[in-house]
């Protein structure tokens, strides 16, 4: 039994984890982007030299590229105004792939995800949108992974009417059902 080979591969199981908690909190933050965010805490997940671009006909004329942190920074703060760009924002992401590698860089790795956006915003408009992901990672000196190159690609958008309906679901109705609803 070679350890190294075993601590090798505990290494990557961890950088996954990390990197996926560092997407996770990423999306956590954005579906609650408004005037209350702390954007020190979603930029602390980007390195110091970092990248943040729409790609594709669609994304890169909605978003366009920003080739620094600040740029980055400055990017979100836009969706941060008293006056909050969206009402509800829901970010879905699956089809994780996340592969780890070696340069002259250093180590990083290359994330990819499938997401779908629900959003309303301030004019009240609705807005489904899908998209695909590729994130590169760094590593950074204390071990920890930051968001080096974020790439957002449009599969679909579309408008919707509304989220939210105050009309009943349409489950099926039993008599158990009915009792425990009386009940609460």
């Amino acid at each position: 039994m070679d350890l190294s080979l075993i601590l090798k591969r505990l290494e990557h199981l961890e950088a996954h984890n990390a990197i996926r908690n560092c997407m996770n909190r990423y999306m956590q933050i954005c579906d609650d982007l408004d005037a209350n965010t702390d954007l020190n805490a979603l930029m602390d997940l980007f390195d110091q030299d970092s990248i943040w671009e729409g790609v594709g006909e669609k994304y890169a004329k909605s978003f366009g590229r920003y080739a620094s942190w600040q740029a980055i920074h400055d990017m979100f703060q836009g969706y941060t105004q008293a006056q909050s760009h969206f009402v509800m924002n829901a970010h879905f992401v699956n089809s994780e792939q996340i592969q780890i590698y070696s340069n002259q860089d250093g180590e990083e790795a290359l994330g990819t995800w499938m997401m779908l956006q629900c959003s309303t915003f301030q004019s009240e408009a609705s807005h489904l949108n899908a998209a695909k992901l590729r994130v590169t990672f760094k590593k950074q000196s204390d071990g920890g992974w930051k968001i080096k190159h974020f790439q957002t690609e449009n599969i679909f958008s579309r408008p919707v009417t509304h989220w939210h309906s105050t009309d009943e679901l349409p489950v099926p109705k039993t008599d158990a059902l009915k009792d425990q609803a009386s009940v609460g």
